[in-house]
């Protein structure tokens, strides 16, 4: 059984949303992952970790923990913060729903995350 991991904690700063999916990336070339396998996952770090930034810190700032693992050519990646929380994740997964109807935001994030994750789970 082969198994991998890290950790890796980082400012809720949007400079670092490009960083933490190429981390992620380069973590995952080990598994010989095709083009646009790593695509998908690169969009979903992507998605989660923007959605931290922009939901559970409101932009103000926090930390995000970002643990991946790889066990029997597995990736599981799990993304934490400590911020605001999410006061109905029914709500928040529906496509389009979104806090900040005010921005540009599309309310996207979870759906893409689901759609290019082979599963996906969320707690608040």
């Amino acid at each position: 059984m082969d198994k991998n991991k890290f950790t890796l904690i980082f400012d809720a700063n949007s400079a670092n949303e490009s960083f933490s999916r190429n981390v992620v990336a380069s973590f995952c070339l080990q598994l010989n992952p095709t083009i646009d396998w790593l695509g998908d996952v690169k969009t979903a770090v992507s998605e989660a970790v923007t959605n931290c930034i922009v939901h559970a810190y409101d932009e103000k700032g926090g930390q995000i923990v970002l643990d991946v693992f790889i066990c029997d050519n597995v990736l599981d990646v799990v993304v934490k913060d400590f911020g605001a929380g999410i006061s109905d994740i029914d709500q928040a997964l529906e496509p389009f729903y979104t806090t900040k109807g005010e921005t540009e935001r599309s309310g996207m994030g979870f759906t893409v995350m689901q759609t290019f994750m082979d599963s996906f789970d969320i707690k608040s």
